[in-house]
Formats: structure tokens, sequence, C-alpha cells
């Protein structure tokens, strides 16, 4: 008998920028998910678009106790989604898939795995996170929820 390992249900998004911001607006992790081809000038407009949407996120989180802040800002077919850590940590996933249950649970796991690096003794807090284990887990919630 052979079986096959089932791939998720939920279809990748074409276009997937995340990025976690630091409360002092310093990037500390990036990454490129999804199914589109990558292309530098992508890449670049990606990270423009979700650095105008910083200062949304500013004004929405000091509004609301929610972490999970939706849907902020768009551009062009590309929605802008965040998640505001009680630290006031950003999450911020720049996409085109319409699944709001998905990508929440995109960031709630991806806050986990956060909250498991803060607890590293050796990971230096608001500084870049360069773990390749971290990077695995990140694309495979992507592939999971987006």
């Amino acid at each position: 008998m052979h079986f096959q390992a089932e791939e998720s249900e939920v279809p990748m998004a074409t276009t997937a920028c995340f990025i976690i911001v630091s409360r002092n607006d310093i990037p500390i992790y990036e990454t490129e998910l999804g199914s589109a081809a990558k292309r530098e000038d992508a890449a670049q407009l990606h990270q423009f678009v979700l650095h105008a949407a910083l200062d949304v996120v500013q004004d929405l989180a000091w509004t609301t106790s929610a972490m999970f802040l939706k849907a902020i800002d768009r551009f062009n077919d590309l929605v802008v989604s965040v998640y505001v850590t009680a630290g006031h940590t950003r999450f911020m996933l720049l996409h085109d898939s319409r699944s709001d249950d998905g990508i929440k649970s995109f960031f709630q796991e991806v806050h986990e795995l956060y909250i498991k690096t803060l607890l590293n003794p050796l990971y230096l807090p608001g500084s870049r996170i360069t773990s390749s284990h971290f990077d695995t887990k990140v694309r495979g919630l992507g592939r999971k929820y987006l």
C-alpha cells in the first residue's frame, strides 16, 4: 500500500510577505511566502507597503485591545493584516488571500514561536531573528494557513 502526504486544504496565497517589527520600529524578521515568482522589485514594493502601513498600525494599536487587527491597509489587490503582541511587537502580513481565520491562526502560531525565541537565553530581545529553525517553522505555517 502506498500513502501520499496530503497537502493542506487551505490554498496558498499567490503573494505573501511577512515581517516582524520590534517595538522600536526595527524589522527583526522578514520572509517572502507564497507561490508567486520571487522578483527583487516585488520584494522591495512589499517592504515599502508594509513600512507605510506602520503608521496606521501605530494609531490603531492604542484604540483597541484586540491583538489581531485584520486588514488595516490595502495596496492594489494586496491587503496588510497585523497582529500586535502585548509587548507591542508587530507581526505584519502583506497578502492577497481572504481567509481571516487562516491568517489569525498563522499569527497565533508564529506568536508562540516568537515567545519561544524570546525565552532562549542566547537571543537578545529586539535583535534580528536569524534562526533557520524559526524560518523553517514560519514558512511551514505559511504553507499550512495562507
